[in-house]
């Protein structure tokens, strides 16, 4: 469903730690509306589920993601760039027909 690069997965682990939480805190990704081009991301711990969360890992990495945002995400790599150029979370969504110029919004 979601996959995620060596990277992201350091800087996951890193946060994880450096923000106090625990094992059982997962990163949680979802669709809302909003941004430039009508979608943005969002991206957090949680340590909590609901009847309507699905749970993926990749690289021992669990990810919990809404219903609604599943068909938004489908085939999306996950990943964290340190460079120059920008430094932060990038996703990588094959579903995407447009970005915005920072990266944060999409539409579909």
């Amino acid at each position: 469903m979601i996959n995620v690069t060596d990277k992201a997965k350091e800087r996951i682990v890193e946060l994880r730690a450096t923000e106090g939480h625990s094992d059982a805190h997962n990163i949680r990704v979802a669709v809302q509306g909003g941004g430039c081009s009508g979608l943005m991301y969002d991206l957090h711990f949680d340590d909590q589920l609901t009847d309507s969360d699905s749970v993926f890992e990749d690289k021992g990495v669990k990810i919990i993601v809404d219903k609604k945002s599943i068909l938004y995400l489908a085939g999306t790599t996950l990943d964290f760039s340190d460079g120059l150029n920008g430094k932060g979370f990038q996703f990588i969504n094959p579903n995407a027909t447009r970005t915005c110029g920072c990266g944060e919004s999409f539409s579909i």
